[in-house]
């Protein structure tokens, strides 16, 4: 994948790779550079998933934002994307996921109370997020959480926060 100092060309715009973020089950995260501005720049990549299919991922990823931006919940802001390349740039989000803080042994109740309190406004337009705790990064200058993939299918109650979620933040589940 992309090394650091890499130039990545996106639609004629030239982000420098500072360091790579993380991977999911769509793509490669790394943190990129433009104009002195960092950015989150999502590659995205077709490995196998064996719990989860994808139909046209890059199509889903600007259509699940269209989704989202619409509700109050916090999200980074869709710069851009390169269909051709399936690169997405995001609004970077600096600070740290849900999951690094309960690694740390850290009390997230507090997130748990800002999560819940979007879950009325999802299930009333019929979505879920994926509430894994990867997906979720507590900004550092609001203490506040913001929901970082775009990911989001139909309402199930199977997968829901309650029934699906909550247990990977309250470690109930163990995260792996």
């Amino acid at each position: 994948m992309y090394q650091i100092g890499e130039i990545i060309e996106v639609n004629s715009k030239r982000y420098q790779i500072v360091k790579a973020i993380g991977k999911g089950k769509g793509g490669y995260s790394f943190l990129a550079l433009l104009d002195g501005k960092y950015y989150t720049l999502k590659q995205i990549h077709h490995e196998p998933c064996s719990y989860y299919s994808f139909g046209n991922k890059i199509e889903a990823e600007q259509n699940d934002y269209q989704r989202l931006v619409k509700l109050p919940i916090l999200l980074p802001k869709l710069i851009e994307i390169d269909f051709e390349k399936e690169i997405i740039i995001k609004e970077y989000i600096d600070g740290e996921t849900i999951s690094s803080l309960l690694e740390k042994g850290e009390d997230v109740s507090k997130y748990i109370g800002q999560l819940e309190s979007w879950l009325p406004t999802l299930y009333r337009a019929g979505l879920n997020i994926d509430y894994y705790p990867t997906n979720f990064i507590v900004k550092k200058e609001e203490d506040r959480i913001y929901y970082i993939d775009y990911e989001c299918n139909q309402y199930h109650p199977e997968w829901d926060f309650e029934t699906w979620g909550k247990g990977y933040w309250t470690k109930e589940k163990p995260i792996s």
